[in-house]
């Protein structure tokens, strides 16, 4: 028989004990009155409870999308259509004391479940689309005549995430990789004046500890080990080949015993730091501290000098005793790596025969600043440290370079290259003071902390009411572009960037998107994922640099 859906329930109110149902306290009922309904009042509930031996379902009562709660316990269903997909919003199911021989693979669908009761059916096997159910916290199954195998898994500690994680480890990638993302045209590089032409890569490559099913459930187990990932990853890394490689949350390990030999070969040499607490730690634990990376190809460029930016160290020697930069700035261990590169003679083009070659200085930096929602003072704080100890390293560098390069520079004609994971969106104060060169020293992103007698000792107070900067920055991607950087199934938006010199540089061309409609098609509700290797998705884009050098102390800037 089939079950009229009927609309006389009311809201349970889990405040009411009035109507309990069978003597459960988790679940009240309130029906509308005769006098109600005949009044026109209208009815609406968010949870629904079908019972009396019924044995089909109605079409109708998949259309109510609205339900967070279905309730279809001590009936006689023999089968659960697949339509109960299309109630998306469901977050407790319970289809106990039924007479089900088998689940739909849409089940799976239902990604937002936290509770799925199946006790005492006459289910054999389980789909594997069940391990899909990535916030499924509850489990019933007891009562079914299921294999061995499931039950034993089932009946250890933690026996639910257990046979999720064991059933989507085994489920087949049916996913298509994905189509190659776009390469997107800004401008024409120029045939009359000297250019060098390079690429910059910024990508986040997710390190293994922090890839944990805990952490990426909705991901096979096996798509989240590193020794899987580090593969695609390199292999994304070599299809883009880039000029400059900026890497965040790489182990020192895999640095010196991966990503470096293995980009030695194509023709990289490159730079790294760990984050500051690995100088802390024995060697068998510093090796699994995560940090950034540099490379660069060597026949564009060489490197004059490194320079490591750590956090901690700038709020602790700027504190002035100011609680908020010592309790809350000063124990976030994040870092910023910077690398005094100077182009070759081969990263120049249309240069004339007769003329010598430009060894052009550019800073090239990469950070990953703090990552907690809860501390965008500290974000803030840090990348305005970063910006006042680039113009330290720049004016320093032109000094070096003056006495000992042979080149008539200043900290002006040194040109910057800033990216990394800001964890910050667009609309931060981070990428406001980035973009604009200034912040208000009330912004909302300060938290009514006041850090204002320690920053106007540490930055340019130009204006009243503002610290800025000198750099004059662009991003090459905006949300126009590149809709999110970082795509998980609680948080997708853009927080990554590579800023470049505006008036020096000119974008050329940049790396388009990822597939929406890839992702919407094969409902990739978050990464990593078999196809994607990070919860980042790699930032390329090519610029055209002029030389900023003027000339050469002793007449020579570079030899032919």
């Amino acid at each position: 028989m089939c079950f009229p859906i009927v609309g006389y329930i009311m809201p349970r109110n889990p405040k009411d004990s009035k109507y309990e149902n069978n003597g459960s306290n988790r679940r009240t009922h309130t029906y509308m009155s005769a006098e109600d309904q005949a009044a026109g009042k209208k009815s609406f509930w968010t949870e629904l409870e079908i019972t009396g031996t019924i044995r089909n379902l109605s079409s109708n009562l998949f259309q109510m999308t609205h339900l967070t709660a279905l309730y279809l316990k001590n009936n006689s269903l023999q089968r659960l259509p697949p339509d109960i997909c299309q109630l998306v919003n469901l977050r407790n199911l319970d289809l106990s004391s039924n007479k089900l021989r088998s689940l739909p693979a849409e089940l799976g669908e239902l990604i937002q479940l936290r509770e799925l009761q199946l006790s005492h059916n006459q289910l054999r096997i389980l789909p594997y689309e069940l391990g899909k159910l990535f916030n499924l916290m509850v489990l019933g199954l007891i009562g079914n005549p299921l294999s061995k195998d499931i039950m034993n898994i089932y009946a250890e500690p933690n026996g639910t995430q257990k046979l999720l994680t064991f059933m989507l480890d085994n489920l087949q990638v049916t996913t298509p990789t994905p189509p190659p993302r776009p390469w997107i045209p800004l401008a024409r590089p120029s045939s009359t004046r000297p250019a060098c032409i390079f690429t910059v890569m910024c990508y986040n490559v997710l390190c293994d500890k922090y890839a944990t099913r805990q952490m990426y459930s909705y991901c096979p187990s096996w798509a989240l080990n590193w020794d899987y990932r580090k593969k695609g990853i390199l292999e994304e890394i070599r299809h883009y080949s880039a000029d400059i490689i900026n890497l965040q949350e790489v182990e020192m390990e895999q640095f010196y015993n991966y990503f470096l030999p293995e980009l030695k070969q194509d023709g990289y040499a490159g730079i790294y730091s760990p984050k500051s607490r690995a100088k802390h730690m024995a060697e068998s634990e510093r090796k699994y501290v995560d940090g950034c990376a540099i490379f660069y190809r060597t026949t564009k460029f060489t490197l004059i000098k490194e320079h490591l930016v750590e956090f901690n160290q700038l709020a602790m020697a700027n504190a002035d005793g100011l609680d908020h930069m010592l309790n809350r700035v000063m124990p976030k261990d994040n870092i910023g790596l910077a690398a005094l590169l100077q182009t070759t003679e081969a990263a120049w083009e249309n240069t004339p025969a007769d003329a010598p070659f430009v060894q052009q200085p550019i800073l090239v930096c990469t950070a990953h600043i703090h990552w907690d929602p809860e501390f965008c003072d500290v974000k803030l704080i840090q990348t305005m440290m970063l910006s006042n100890e680039l113009k330290t390293i720049l004016e320093k560098s032109a000094q070096t370079l003056k006495a000992s390069e042979n080149v008539n520079a200043d900290a002006n004609s040194i040109q910057l290259v800033l990216c990394g994971d800001f964890n910050s969106l667009p609309d931060s104060g981070v990428i406001e003071f980035l973009g604009t060169g200034r912040v208000s020293q009330d912004h909302k992103d300060f938290k009514d902390f006041s850090y204002k007698q320690c920053l106007e000792k540490i930055l340019s107070c130009d204006k009243p009411n503002e610290f800025t900067h000198s750099f004059k920055l662009a991003s090459a991607y905006n949300d126009e572009i590149m809709p999110f950087t970082n795509y998980t199934f609680d948080f997708k938006g853009i927080i990554d960037y590579i800023f470049y010199a505006k008036q020096t540089m000119t974008p050329l061309g940049l790396l388009g998107p990822l597939s929406s409609d890839w992702l919407t098609q094969n409902k990739v509700i978050g990464c990593p994922h078999p196809h994607v290797f990070s919860d980042h998705f790699p930032l390329l884009v090519e610029l055209e640099m002029v030389p900023t050098v003027s000339a050469p102390i002793n007449g020579i800037i570079g030899h032919r």
